[in-house]
């Protein structure tokens, strides 16, 4: 595949240019995203990505194309893997919602950095010594086996106290509290560095990370430098839009690590294969290469988005989705209700009351050990629908709007870091939640 400079000129300069649009017309103003611009830019940054793979078809062949789809499709699964990681790591710093979408662009940015540095390196790397193709398998294989091991055992740990965020405090003073969307501000007479740059700071640290398994699996796919840049580059633009349009779907997504371990196992099979073709190693078959079969383009793009599509139904319709759709409905319901301002219109009040109610039924269907396993805290899920149906019983029996009250930040930060981790913690004892705020009081 030739690729000349004009092209590599003028593929570079579009990246960069999308993402200084973003940086310029998007983040500058602390906002959040509504659903309708979430959808329109991500269906146009995907809508480029796309375009850009018929450009690879009609310039280089349907081969190259397949490759590039495929290693697309991985990247952007990955990506989407990756909101959960960010997804925990803004709720543990209790990053205000409208400033989000500034610290997931730059998460974007260094992501796109150092994945680059990784590519070039890697690239360089495989053409020069061919058994590196067997490390990056075995990786990816290993890769697999650890997530698996993290679903079945349901262990988590702390994504935003990673090393760098430990010297960071360490080494520079650092403040509690943030001053807008500023990365330093005065604390105590001092210079300060705020939650914001610490943020930023833990999202850096573990994109890093995830190079490590982005960047094997994409050369599982392709050799090809270019094509392995464009798909990491198109999968990571627009991640930003994506996390906003589908926050409430991340949730719901429960299988999404098993679908990720069994790509990935794919993917490090392939590149043992790919290596074992290419063998130079003169303790495998005497340095000569092995006659394998290879796995075709067309084969690891069916078996990617295969098991995608598999995983996506599967997180949504099984009993275990079913149950978490109606958990997260009513725990979602019961906070609007608490948050309503009293000038609220009484038919939004009466509607959320009684969609609360009709979940609240639902709930009563839900299987107990899902219940145990997905309701991330017992007494903070009690105490929410408890607060609701309390003011809603206020508003029936006197008429009065109840004063609004903000969900408070413990309460926040489990509920974010719920959907982020849908495989809570098993253990805990059945909850008994009650009725919900348009249900009759329970016995």
């Amino acid at each position: 595949m030739d690729v000349s400079p004009t092209v590599w000129t003028v593929t570079m300069a579009l990246i960069v240019g999308m993402l200084l649009f973003d940086y310029v017309f998007h983040v500058r103003r602390a906002h959040e995203p509504k659903l309708k611009e979430a959808a329109v830019w991500s269906a146009i940054y995907v809508g480029v990505a796309l375009l850009f793979g018929l450009f690879v078809l009609l310039r280089w062949g349907g081969r190259y194309a397949g490759e590039y789809y495929a290693g697309y499709i991985t990247e952007k699964a990955l990506s989407v893997d990756n909101l959960f990681v960010f997804l925990v790591i803004m709720a543990s710093f209790k990053v205000p919602r409208a400033d989000q979408q500034k610290v997931l662009l730059f998460g974007i940015t260094f992501a796109l950095v150092a994945r680059t540095a990784f590519i070039f390196i890697g690239a360089a790397a495989l053409n020069a010594w061919a058994w590196l193709f067997y490390i990056f398998g075995l990786f990816l294989i290993l890769t697999a086996g650890s997530l698996i091991k993290g679903e079945l055992s349901g262990g988590s740990h702390d994504e935003g106290d990673n090393v760098v965020v430990r010297l960071a405090k360490r080494f520079i003073h650092t403040t509690d509290h943030y001053d807008g969307d500023k990365l330093f501000t005065v604390h105590h007479g001092k210079r300060a560095m705020t939650p914001m740059l610490l943020v930023m700071v833990a999202i850096g640290g573990t994109d890093i990370l995830f190079a490590l398994d982005s960047i094997p699996a994409i050369f599982g796919l392709t050799q090809e430098t270019y094509l392995v840049f464009t798909a990491v580059a198109f999968s990571l633009m627009g991640l930003r839009q994506l996390y906003f349009l589908i926050d409430g779907l991340l949730d719901r997504l429960i299988y999404l690590s098993w679908g990720l371990a069994i790509i990935l196992g794919f993917i490090g099979v392939k590149l043992v294969i790919h290596a074992l073709h290419e063998n130079t190693l003169p303790f495998i078959n005497g340095g000569e290469h092995v006659d394998v079969v290879e796995v075709t383009i067309g084969t690891s793009l069916s078996v990617i988005v295969g098991v995608l599509a598999v995983t996506v139904l599967a997180s949504l319709f099984s009993p275990k989705g079913r149950a978490l759709r109606v958990i997260n409905g009513l725990q979602t319901t019961a906070e609007k209700y608490v948050t309503l301002p009293q000038d609220a219109p009484e038919e939004q009040r009466l509607r959320l009351a009684a969609k609360a109610g009709r979940y609240q039924e639902r709930l009563e269907t839900v299987p107990a050990r899902y219940r145990n396993e997905l309701v991330a805290s017992e007494k903070q899920f009690r105490d929410l629908l408890d607060r609701a149906r309390g003011k809603h019983r206020q508003y029936e029996r006197t008429g009065v709007a109840p004063e609004p009250e903000p969900v408070p930040p413990a309460e926040a930060e489990s509920v974010e870091g719920e959907r982020a981790d849908a495989q809570a913690t098993a253990g805990t004892t059945t909850p008994d939640p009650g009725r919900g705020p348009g249900g009759s009081s329970p016995a």
